[in-house]
């Protein structure tokens, strides 16, 4: 009987992961998947204003333009695209085109706190319409003109959005998740925008053949290059000592600085002993209570540092800030990651430079190839001057 019997929500069709409840087949692979969902209405068209501060570069417009055009036509698009190119701002379009037909918008993402600041940067884009954020135990209102959600929220929508945009299609825990992926096609009943600083080789490959189309944006918007790490190899207490002293010039120069490391247990006792040498900073990671806080009161200036886990390793923006990987060897850094984490340096045209500082025992072949593509992605500003 399990092999026939297909999940209708994450699209699961294996035997093994189909169980029996008197008598009636269930899904064991996204069986923690429980809560109120919701049914597609039809709604009327409506308008839509875009509030932005800024102009968008040439390429940004050209990009939008094309993505709006790929909707219409029923063409999914890729958007592969360096941290810091304005990826957020290139979907605004097609979003607006989408809202305004009263079709439902999605725009998904893997982790919560990303999912928080887009809200606000949404919300501040789209200041007459309705944007809903659904993530975790913020669920209470699960309909608007546009909702911004984790992916795990998707299960609530069967067949429900025209439109999803999807950023960071290469982070944890969507990337090499089935039931996730399976959740996500359920619930899309349109054409989707996905994007990526680091998408897979099958990801780019699938984009590059068939009813597809992959867009590329290897520069930042601001035109300056993107900063390129620098390795330090260091050991014991004087990787340590080196990193105290550091972040001491930092608060001289009046520079924030994320310190990222690759544990919840380290960050906690990295951040134990830093507050002896360097008062004015603090940690978050995904098991700290009132990280968003936290992570409020360091963009206020509160904090000149924080100790952080990979949970700021997208979506953040903070002008001037400095970033330092402290064991940066360590497995659990593959090159994707640390291109995102390196990312985070650089991206406002008031301050398009800052340090990227590989902190570790010995240079690991991520870290390598981390830096050759983050030079070969300036290369082609090199190429436009």
């Amino acid at each position: 009987m399990g092999t026939n019997y297909l999940c209708p929500r994450c699209g699961n069709a294996d035997p093994r992961y189909v169980g029996y409840r008197n008598g009636e087949p269930y899904c064991r692979k996204c069986i923690g998947f429980s809560g109120a969902s919701v049914e597609a209405k039809h709604k009327n068209t409506k308008g839509v204003y875009l509030k932005l501060d800024y102009e968008l570069s040439e390429e940004q417009k050209n990009l939008s333009a094309q993505i709006v055009k790929n909707f219409v036509r029923g063409v999914d698009t890729l958007v592969y695209a360096v941290c810091g190119s304005g990826k957020t701002e290139i979907s605004y379009a097609v979003i607006r085109y989408a809202m305004s037909k009263g079709m439902n918008v999605a725009f998904a993402l893997p982790r919560r706190d990303v999912v928080i600041e887009l809200h606000e940067r949404l919300q501040a884009a789209f200041p007459r319409n309705s944007i809903v954020a659904v993530y975790g135990d913020h669920h209470e209102r699960l309909e608007g003109d546009c909702v911004i959600l984790t992916t795990h929220q998707l299960f609530r929508y069967p067949h429900y959005f025209d439109l999803i945009v999807m950023d960071e299609i290469d982070a944890f825990p969507y990337k090499g998740n089935d039931v996730l992926d399976g959740i996500f096609k359920t619930a899309l009943r349109g054409h989707c925008l996905l994007m990526s600083a680091t998408p897979s080789k099958e990801v780019v490959k699938t984009f590059s053949t068939g009813a597809h189309q992959m867009l590329t944006l290897h520069t930042r918007f601001h035109k300056h290059e993107i900063p390129v790490p620098k390795t330090i190899i260091s050991k014991g207490v004087l990787k340590f000592i080196f990193l105290a002293k550091r972040l001491r010039n930092y608060q001289k120069e009046r520079k924030q600085a994320f310190i990222f490391v690759p544990s919840v247990s380290l960050s906690e006792t990295l951040f134990s002993r830093l507050s002896l040498a360097c008062k004015g900073g603090n940690y978050v990671s995904s098991k700290r209570v009132g990280r968003e806080q936290i992570i409020r009161d360091f963009k206020a200036g509160k904090y000149s540092y924080l100790v952080t886990t990979a949970v700021l390793e997208r979506g953040i923006t903070v002008a001037n800030l400095q970033v330092v990987v402290y064991q940066s060897d360590d497995r659990i850094y593959d090159a994707a990651t640390l291109i995102q984490i390196a990312g985070r340096a650089g991206r406002k045209a008031s301050a398009p430079d800052g340090d990227v500082l590989f902190l570790a025992d010995h240079e690991s072949e991520a870290m390598k190839h981390a830096i050759s593509e983050i030079k070969y992605c300036n290369t082609f500003l090199q190429n436009m001057l």
